[in-house]
């Protein structure tokens, strides 16, 4: 794959989070911009490794990448994949501390963790019948989630009191720390352990979450699924994920589907399939009959002579397209004779009758075959 991901981090497909995280650093402080100043293949190269990072960091991210490919995430319409919106990139990895490491700690770009931060996404399974999927339908759902504190707004702190500046780093979130290493004495920027880089302390805790500042809620919700989705789509459902930080906004919901069999019909992607089963005198014949399709019955005239396995297929009678339901995909059918049995005495006479009136003409299939075999066994 041009491009490829992994490759650029030069790290396996089944590398862990920590070695994700290792190699981005490693390739931030070889690839930085403001180490390389004019270097238009170096910022070029920086910007591959934050995109590269931002989806691998990211588990549901990475798991439709390593399926579908960049396809998979680049957040073009609903499809099977690639809703985009998820928060990544230097999260995990302060440009503060590579500076520091490098200049012992005179970096002007030190990045506080303590900024608005997107609270967590959530997935919810849903299982639809086969006939639900094709033409949508609306769902009531129920989820169990974390959600902000109604007591104290979200802040943790007990009513008619506030979190208090945190003394030791002064509400920057950060302290520095001297560090011996190859090059002498650093500092070293890293997250306050006191406040845990919020910059405030809760000096009086709210009783109902203790502090936290969340509880765990149940909510319903309305769901509208739109027509032609199909299994393992996931339908983003936004802001109803669980609360952010330091006033960052609510994560996303991705409703994800299973989809049931149907006794008569399959689908790939939008086109339908069934298969009709026909008698004898029918194939033979030619017959007025009716194809089932998912939109209903459709008249069809079988042709005379029609063999085991023949097809028909009907433009538009398939699954809509869950953009543009206007757009629907095909739907074809399959013809399976049906050899009459239980035959009583005279029925079997008069067909062994009519099977004396036929001659190699009427079977060209099998008469071709034996011949073939005849010039197998010369």
């Amino acid at each position: 794959m041009a491009n490829d991901y992994y490759d650029i981090l030069g790290v396996d497909r089944s590398a862990s989070d920590d070695d994700l995280k290792k190699a981005f650093r490693q390739k931030v402080k070889q690839y930085h911009p403001d180490l390389h100043p004019g270097d238009a293949a170096a910022e070029a190269k920086f910007k591959e490794v934050n995109e590269a990072y931002s989806v691998l960091s990211d588990k549901e991210k990475r798991a439709r990448y390593d399926q579908f490919g960049k396809a998979g995430v680049d957040g073009n319409g609903f499809g099977g994949a690639g809703y985009g919106g998820y928060g990544a990139g230097f999260e995990d990895v302060d440009l503060g501390d590579i500076f520091n490491s490098f200049f012992g700690g005179g970096a002007s770009r030190s990045r506080r963790r303590n900024g608005p931060q997107q609270g967590a996404n959530l997935k919810y399974g849903m299982t639809l019948e086969f006939m639900e999927a094709a033409f949508g339908c609306e769902k009531d759902i129920t989820i169990s989630k974390q959600d902000k504190c109604s007591a104290c707004g979200g802040s943790g702190s007990q009513p008619g009191s506030a979190p208090e500046t945190c003394p030791k780093c002064r509400g920057a979130g950060r302290v520095q720390e001297q560090m011996q290493s190859l090059f002498g004495m650093t500092m070293v920027t890293k997250t306050c352990p006191l406040c845990q880089g919020r910059g405030t302390v809760i000096k009086t805790p709210c009783t109902t979450c203790h502090g936290k500042g969340r509880t765990q809620i149940t909510k319903k919700l309305h769901i509208k699924i739109p027509a032609g989705v199909d299994a393992g789509d996931m339908l983003p459902i936004k802001g109803e994920g669980e609360p952010g930080s330091n006033g960052g906004p609510y994560g996303d919901l991705y409703i994800q589907f299973r989809v049931k069999k149907h006794d008569v019909f399959t689908r790939e992607g939008m086109n339908t399939f069934c298969e009709v089963p026909i008698t004898y005198a029918q194939a033979a014949l030619g017959a007025d009959i009716e194809i089932p399709t998912i939109h209903g019955k459709v008249a069809y005239k079988i042709k005379e002579g029609t063999q085991p396995g023949d097809t028909y297929t009907m433009r538009g009678q398939g699954i809509p397209n869950k953009n543009n339901p206007n757009i629907k995909g095909d739907h074809t059918c399959r013809f399976s004779i049906e050899v009459p049995t239980g035959l009583n005495r005279e029925q079997k006479q008069k067909l062994a009758d009519f099977n004396a009136t036929l001659t190699d003409r009427n079977y060209s299939k099998s008469s071709q075959f034996w011949q073939k075999i005849k010039n197998v066994f010369k």
